[in-house]
């Protein structure tokens, strides 16, 4: 037993069972024990592999991106260029490099930062951007970032802000909550909260007994949040994570551990702990702030930037195992079978802009 399970354990048994939302937070931020602040999870070492640190292409035209949409914003200066949950700090590094090519001035005159709680990835970040020539600032919450307008990325980050489920029971929609058996064990326990029938997705009405739907109000509040502050500086926002267009019934909540699911509740703490994100519900708090909200896949989004012709420069004087990595990188990244489809990206801009390859319809 973890010592992360033994005090969930003691904490339910003394006080009844806690929301997944609750149980998502212990195991992912709890300060001594959870799963972002006592380890280093990112690469084919750690628990899964993010985009970034498949190919430098992926933050190469993430850089492009925020090049073009620096110009169709009006090319404000100063601006910041801000990451969420920058994990190694490798997108950084690949964003940074790149607007340095295409854009000296931009790359000289904005403030890089990053926003991250973890006083162990901080000290990795700081040693991968120790040679991009430039400065990086670094914050605990998108609050303290610096005045003036804001241009912020962030990759797989909504998926790990926890989410509260809940359970057709007995035709209500009850929380589902975790409780503790008989011999000590974590399981599900449908809890004594209600999900009011507004917020039920489409189709739930027609749900099966012991259906689940996903409700992610801490998602929303953080889309809020990043929305206001760049309705009211100026700016531009882009995220990248896996998920649906549409709200949808369904159980996503899963455990990643050493690139293979495991079981939610096996060894809390050890894992890293996700589920799908609602894009539909990122985009209204976009919009609600009074901004546009654009939404494609990451295939499409990568393909419109010129991924392709990006592989065939990498590739052009390499030799034939390099080539084909770079070619493998190409499907992972944008590949219906791979992350292509699966993974959607969102663009938050302020009213009548479009930036490519986005259009005014998506």
């Amino acid at each position: 037993m973890t010592r992360l399970l033994q005090r969930l354990v003691e904490r339910i048994a003394a006080s009844g069972p806690i929301s997944v939302a609750d149980y998502m937070a212990h195991c992912l931020f709890d300060p001594e024990d959870g799963y972002y602040t006592s380890r280093e999870p990112f690469g084919p070492h750690g628990d899964f592999v993010t985009a970034p640190e498949i190919s430098q292409m992926f933050g190469e035209l993430v850089g492009v991106w925020l090049r073009l949409a620096w110009e169709a914003i009006g090319r404000p200066t100063p601006v910041t260029i801000a990451e969420i949950g920058p994990g190694r700090g490798t997108l950084m590094k690949d964003v940074a490099r790149t607007l340095k090519k295409l854009d000296h001035g931009l790359f000289v005159g904005a403030d890089l930062a990053l926003i991250e709680i973890s006083p162990r990835l901080r000290e990795i970040q700081r040693r991968t951007l120790a040679d991009i020539g430039k400065a990086v600032g670094w914050h605990e919450s998108v609050a303290t970032l610096p005045p003036g307008p804001l241009m912020i990325v962030g990759n797989e980050i909504f998926d790990a802000v926890p989410v509260r489920q809940f359970v057709k029971t007995g035709g209500a929609w009850r929380e589902r909550a975790i409780g503790v058996d008989e011999a000590g064990a974590l399981r599900f326990v449908a809890g004594a909260g209600s999900l009011a029938p507004d917020l039920l997705p489409r189709g739930a009405a027609d749900a099966a007994e012991g259906a689940i739907v996903e409700i992610a109000p801490a998602r929303s509040a953080l889309m809020a949040a990043i929305a206001g502050l760049i309705a009211e500086r100026g700016g531009c926002g882009l995220f990248i994570d896996y998920g649906y267009a549409l709200p949808a019934v369904g159980d996503t909540f899963q455990a990643l551990r050493r690139h293979r699911p495991q079981d939610v509740f096996d060894d809390p703490g050890q894992a890293d702990l996700t589920s799908h994100v609602d894009f539909a519900a990122l985009a209204a708090e976009a919009r609600t702030a009074g901004l546009d909200a654009h939404l494609m896949t990451q295939g499409d989004f990568l393909l419109g930037l010129g991924l392709v012709e990006r592989a065939g420069q990498l590739g052009a004087n390499a030799d034939s195992r390099t080539r084909e990595t770079i070619g493998q990188a190409v499907e992972r990244l944008a590949g219906p079978d791979a992350m292509g489809v699966l993974f959607k990206v969102l663009a938050i801009v302020p009213r009548g802009t479009v930036v490519a390859p986005f259009n005014p319809a998506d």
